[in-house]
């Protein structure tokens, strides 16, 4: 293939596209030059389908190379390992705006890989990703109903602003907003937001695809000029006098046991039809025994989606706007910093939360410009949580993904670490699974937060809205249950406050939204929202305790001028060290000149500040000075106040009242106050014992 470039803008950024001079082996290729970030995007799919299988076999990967940014990794190794967090949701991001267009029945093995190989803070590496997604498979021979294209919409001092760099999004902007979408519908939307209005963030969506139209008209024209002729798959070998034949014998059975409200005894009344059917059918159809496990779930399927269109009616008796039973609980256990449970129909996440001195925080190594995290959010969902039995593994895609989304959906309202210094984890359990686990996390880690003593700006809460559609009639419904996810066309959460949306994230199984849907589905999920926030979290704990736990680290802080800091710190770190031993402490210096001392005792906290602050001041006749006993004489003590100045305190000033020996008071190593009462002309320092 020749080499072939085309170039556009968007909003005055450069997009540039080479096509035919590199990963020439694939199914498609290019190369997109988004600004100074570069994204060498390959597809490739298998000559044959997957046998056996009932799903589509897509992988999504975005290779983050740390060379991008001119970085080393920071592993033993020297060399990138498992993919960061931040390459996982960018894979995420990259699957769900691309997945919605292949063929329901393609069981090809499809690879898509994004690498990394320039990125600048000014230009998106994940839009420059999907486009490149997107452009790779327009002009391959795969077959894909594309193509698509994303944006970044930010909201700085209330302004709109399309595809803002990282620095603006991290420092500046109430809104990160990631929409991908068709020509004519939205396919993907995630956002973590400061509070938005429902009407603003459905205006900033709507901007984002209005952008996404140009880029496609672009794509299009690549895809016209490059593009290949499309395979032609052979996976349509369904037999349809069985799956007519399977229809007729189980549908009406299967309707019947879903007027059981009990996952578990619904789910074992199917696997008995399933039997009854494999033992009716194999003999006659030995070869489809996967198909006839494939048909029963679209008989499934085909039954729920009739229920909730044409009757109105759920699995589980609701209407179509109503919410399952709450409840929560706080202080559940004794020896953590605060815990939650939450409760939504079977649907039940504990949290619990640790407070850490800032020491504690995340080390980020990876392509994007954040080094280090002070609040942090895991989600583990075991396998318990949906009755099956299978070994702990480490967290998959899912909860990565699902922790990061409730993650930020509660950063808005998490406070600063100049008002709250400390380091947060929270960490989600899920006990019981039966829909929208995410949005419970986001329920259970409002009320941990607040059971800790975290001085959240506002209670947020969560919930999702589901979707099936007939033609071009469709219907919503909130609070969707496991077998609704499953069956339906749309999983959209929304987190967020009274004043607001804090978090958005849409994954749809058809190929796109109208803007009417997402319209009503931020009315439906609003109303949800503040009436878990009503009804059940405040009703539980109206606002954050007054204090962080007994068994929480006393966290208190002191600026410093910024030439004290060495001081502070001491040669080779002699100081500070010698601070932490003697007053059994943590000491944080940061750069600005903030120090923050952390104990599990708050005294000894107070007494360690008041001794950083002897080493940072001119000490003056009439002063309080804390001092550390290092000699014991028969007529007194000398305390070292601060490091290496000693004072003394004579005997006559060790009491108010008269006493026998030196002893009786202090010994060495012992801390205590004193008052400055002379300095002569040498700089002798002498000290009265205070209280």
């Amino acid at each position: 293939m020749a080499l072939n470039i085309f170039k556009t803008e968007i909003l005055g950024k450069p997009l540039e596209v080479e096509i035919g001079k590199m990963a020439l082996l694939a199914n498609g290729s290019c190369l997109v030059r988004f600004g100074e970030t570069v994204i060498l995007t390959t597809v490739a799919m298998s000559d044959k389908p997957k046998e056996g299988i009932d799903f589509f076999p897509l992988v999504v990967d975005f290779e983050e190379k740390l060379y991008s940014v001119g970085k080393i990794p920071g592993s033993f190794s020297k060399r990138e390992g498992k993919p960061s967090e931040k390459a996982i949701l960018i894979s995420r991001l990259i699957d769900r705006s691309i997945r919605p267009l292949f063929d329901k029945n393609m069981k090809n093995d499809v690879a898509v890989v994004c690498t990394a190989l320039s990125v600048s803070d000014e230009y998106s590496p994940e839009i420059a990703s999907i486009i490149g997604a997107s452009i790779a498979l327009s002009i391959s021979d795969i077959p894909w109903d594309g193509p698509v294209s994303a944006s970044i919409i930010g909201l700085i001092k209330n302004k709109i602003t399309v595809n803002p760099s990282e620095i603006q999004i991290n420092n500046e902007s109430d809104l990160n907003l990631t929409v991908s979408s068709t020509n004519q519908k939205i396919l993907m939307i995630e956002a973590g937001a400061n509070q938005v209005n429902d009407n603003l963030m459905f205006d900033c969506i709507m901007t984002a695809h209005e952008i996404n139209k140009k880029i496609i008209e672009f794509i299009s024209k690549i895809a016209n000029k490059v593009g290949k002729t499309k395979i032609k798959l052979n996976c349509d070998n369904k037999n349809l006098e069985l799956k007519n034949k399977i229809f007729e014998l189980s549908k009406e059975k299967i309707a019947n046991t879903f007027g059981i409200t009990e996952k578990i005894d619904r789910e074992l009344q199917i696997s008995k039809i399933k039997e009854e059917l494999l033992a009716n059918l194999l003999p006659d159809y030995p070869d489809a025994g996967n198909f006839i496990s494939s048909c029963i779930i679209e008989v499934q399927k085909s039954v729920v989606r009739d229920w909730i269109f044409k009757l109105d009616k759920r699995v589980d008796g609701r209407k179509l706007d109503e919410i399952r039973p709450l409840s929560s609980e706080v202080a559940l256990l004794p020896k953590v910093h605060g815990s939650a449970l939450f409760t939504r129909g079977k649907t039940q996440v504990l949290t619990i939360v640790t407070l850490a001195p800032l020491s504690e925080y995340q080390v980020i190594d990876g392509i994007s410009n954040l080094e280090k995290k002070y609040y942090i959010h895991h989600y583990n969902f075991p396998a318990y949580s949906v009755g099956e039995a299978r070994p702990a593994r480490a967290p998959g895609r899912r909860e990565i993904g699902h922790g990061a989304l409730a993650e930020r959906a509660l950063r808005p309202v998490i406070p600063s670490v100049s008002e709250f210094p400390y380091t947060i984890r929270l960490v989600s359990e899920v006990l019981s699974s039966n829909g929208s686990t995410s949005q419970a996390s986001v329920c259970a880690s409002t009320l941990a937060l607040m059971d800790a003593g975290v001085p959240i700006k506002e209670p947020v809460a969560g919930i999702s809205c589901g979707l099936v559609t007939f033609g071009d009639k469709w219907k919503t419904f909130v609070d969707i249950q496991g077998i609704e996810d499953f069956y339906g066309d749309m999983d959209f959460k929304v987190a967020g406050t009274k004043n607001g949306i804090t978090a958005i994230q849409v994954d749809v199984k058809i190929d796109g939204l109208l803007p009417e849907i997402v319209k009503e589905a931020f009315e439906v999920t609003k109303k949800a929202r503040l009436k878990i926030l009503n009804e059940c979290i405040l009703k539980t704990l109206s606002k954050p305790r007054g204090s962080v736990a007994d068994v929480a680290p006393k966290i208190l802080s002191i600026a410093v001028p910024v030439d004290k800091i060495r001081d502070i710190i001491g040669t080779g770190g002699k100081t500070v060290q010698k601070i932490c031993s003697d007053f059994n402490v943590n000491v944080d210096i940061e750069e600005d000149g903030r120090v923050f001392v952390s104990s599990k005792n708050l005294k000894n906290c107070n007494t360690a500040i008041d001794y950083i602050k002897n080493i940072i001041k001119d000490i003056a006749v009439g002063d309080i000075v804390i001092g550390k006993i290092t000699r014991v004489t028969n007529f007194g003590v000398f305390a070292e106040i601060a490091p290496g100045k000693e004072a003394m305190c004579h005997i006559s000033k060790l009491s108010d009242r008269r006493i026998e020996r030196v002893t009786d008071v202090l010994n060495i190593g012992d801390i205590a106050t004193f008052q400055v009462t002379n300095i002569d002309d040498k700089g002798r320092i002498d000290l009265r014992k205070f209280r």
